[in-house]
């Protein structure tokens, strides 16, 4: 039940809100989590950190849940002082000469505020309300202008690796029991007069799905291939099992590059690498490339195979279909995400795309940031 010392409206339904954009994250932050914060901002107040550390109390149980619940709180406030920003925002409006009550602009939180741009430190604006955030998640990478793509690579590297980290702590519950395990069994009805009351079992233990992504760098592929190597970067920090190349008429492997602490680390390791950036397209022969050195170490019971590609290829379509086929026998899923896609007449219809459609599980889009969002539910 909800302390009588509730904290004021306005306050209870940030902080509701607060859950709410929480729960969408990841964070396990429902109806009584919910409660239980609304409780202990009564409890505790807004000043100094009290509030986050309150909060953090009642909606996080492990250390993922902390990295997790750091990252919604600086996204979900903006700034390094969302204390005083909630002082602000319950202090009373001032009268204008109109008698109308102003707002104070600097006081928003991203909750979806009519404000589509808040001041930061260094005196740049940065895109924060939702419906700017939502233009920026729909729009095409390759038609943004510089300073929206600076401000959708900030918004974008936050939700990869949310979306990241919801992949590596998800677990599949089985439908039905294994073997009866008699030694845990027995241990545990000691304690209820040798009785076995309940019956352990021996559970199959889960591996993660090991992820494999090619991703296309020939110069069809060059207004995406930046962006796309980026959200590779933090897909693969937080895949426990993935194995990321590069190709144009050759196969690159740059699983290790991207283990770099920092990102821009990694693509400063990968400017340097001969990897044929802007150059033709032979998918096929890359395929071959890899079904020949990596393919003898998938397993198709947990293998996710990811190609990012245009589909323009300059070798034979029998040869790609030849090389996808082989690969496909030795996966649970492929998928292939294609940034024209999201063209609004684009058809399949190039002799390689044409080709490789047979062996494909998921054909998707992957020109904006929601169409790679969307790659969640497949993985």
């Amino acid at each position: 039940m909800i302390n009588l010392l509730a904290p004021p409206n306005e306050t209870a339904g940030t902080i509701v809100e607060f859950c709410r954009f929480a729960r969408e994250k990841g964070l396990s932050a429902g109806v009584q989590g919910t409660l239980g914060a609304l409780e202990s901002a009564a409890v505790l107040g807004v000043g100094g950190q009290d509030l986050k550390f309150g909060l953090r109390s009642v909606l996080c149980s492990s250390k993922d849940d902390w990295d997790l619940f750091e990252e919604c709180f600086q996204t979900f406030w903006r700034g390094s002082e969302p204390v005083r920003l909630l002082h602000r925002k319950m202090r009373p409006k001032k009268e204008g000469p109109s008698g109308v009550g102003r707002r104070d602009s600097t006081s928003l939180m991203s909750t979806g505020s009519s404000d589509d741009v808040s001041s930061e430190k260094d005196g740049t604006l940065a895109v924060t309300g939702a419906s700017a955030r939502e233009r920026l998640a729909k729009a095409d990478v390759s038609t943004l202008p510089q300073n929206d793509m600076a401000t959708l690579e900030q918004v974008a590297l936050r939700l990869f690796k949310q979306m990241s980290r919801r992949l590596q702590r998800r677990r599949r519950i089985g439908t039905s029991r294994g073997q009866v395990d008699l030694r845990k069994t027995i241990r545990r009805s000691i304690s209820r007069g040798g009785e076995p009351m309940n019956l352990r079992y021996r559970e199959k233990k889960l591996r993660p799905h090991r992820l494999v992504t090619l991703l296309d760098i020939s110069g069809s592929m060059s207004p995406y291939s930046l962006f796309l190597v980026k959200f590779l970067y933090a897909l693969q920090k937080h895949f426990q099992r993935a194995d990321t190349f590069l190709f144009s008429t050759n196969l690159v492997e740059i699983t290790s590059l991207l283990r770099a602490q920092r990102l821009p680390q990694a693509l400063q390791a990968l400017s340097q690498q001969p990897a044929g950036w802007s150059g033709g397209t032979n998918i096929g022969g890359s395929l071959r490339e890899f079904n020949q050195h990596y393919r003898r170490n998938l397993r198709s019971s947990d293998t996710v195979f990811v190609i990012l590609s245009d589909g323009w290829d300059t070798g034979e379509p029998g040869a790609l279909a030849a090389e996808l086929g082989n690969v496909k026998r030795s996966v649970r899923k492929l998928i292939w995400l294609n940034p024209l896609l999201g063209l609004k007449d684009y058809q399949p219809i190039t002799s390689g795309m044409s080709a490789a459609l047979p062996h494909i599980d998921v054909f998707a889009p992957a020109h904006n940031l929601e169409s790679l969002l969307a790659l969640e539910k497949h993985l």
